[in-house]
């Protein structure tokens, strides 16, 4: 939809809610009663996050203020997520600034439901994806360096409920078990060897020759 037309919408709402006398608690602002973000469209793309901190602090105090910016360029996109202090400075935020004109551009402000900057929702991709990776063994022994760039979880809580925990602290034992010893392992393949010998010797009625050919 044009963002023209859902600044004329919200304007006419408004309108209507206050010809009408609608009650707060009735009033379509309600619906985002647990969001203190406004969506900012329209911006002047000379607009500063100050521009904006002085534009908005009319109606409450601002404790985030993120412009949208081109990744390459570092140029703005021409909208914004603010947050304020006070949920409900958000109403009166979206009632007096959506459809005002700034530089010249009419400006959109209206409620968001629900917000994450862009940071935020890539940290917790990639903690999801750690976490199906399974908990980091080095990390629970306390030996983990790979920090951030680990493909395994560090997450603290999972770590605990395995029974691992940091280095000198191993509640099962785990690192205190000990590989058998080499002379046990060249034994074993040397009998893996015979019995592989035996089967590959084997006649076609069960019996088994030996390297002269004769029946065992």
């Amino acid at each position: 939809m044009n963002p023209l037309t859902l600044v004329k919408r919200i304007q006419k709402i408004n309108s209507t809610e206050a010809t009408l006398g609608i009650s707060e608690d009735a009033s379509w602002h309600a619906k985002y009663k647990d969001s203190a973000y406004v969506f900012v469209g329209g911006i002047p793309y000379d607009l500063t996050e100050g521009d904006l901190l002085a534009i908005f602090a009319q109606y409450g105090e601002v404790v985030d203020v993120n412009l949208v910016r081109d990744k390459a360029s570092g140029k703005s996109k021409g909208f914004a997520f603010l947050a304020y202090e006070d949920q409900r400075s958000t109403i009166l935020a979206v009632d007096n600034l959506n459809g005002a004109k700034v530089l010249g551009r009419i400006i959109r402000v209206d409620h968001v439901n629900s917000y994450k900057r862009k940071e935020e929702e890539d940290e917790e991709t990639e903690r999801e994806k750690r976490d199906a990776h399974g908990i980091c063994r080095s990390f629970q022994r306390g030996e983990c360096n790979r920090g951030s760039s680990c493909k395994f979880s560090h997450d603290e809580q999972l770590c605990a409920n395995t029974g691992w925990g940091a280095k000198g602290s191993d509640r099962w034992g785990h690192d205190k078990y000990a590989a058998p010893p080499k002379s046990h392992l060249n034994s074993t393949n040397d009998k893996f060897k015979v019995d592989e010998y035996k089967l590959r010797s084997r006649g076609k009625d069960g019996r088994h020759f030996d390297a002269g050919h004769k029946m065992i």
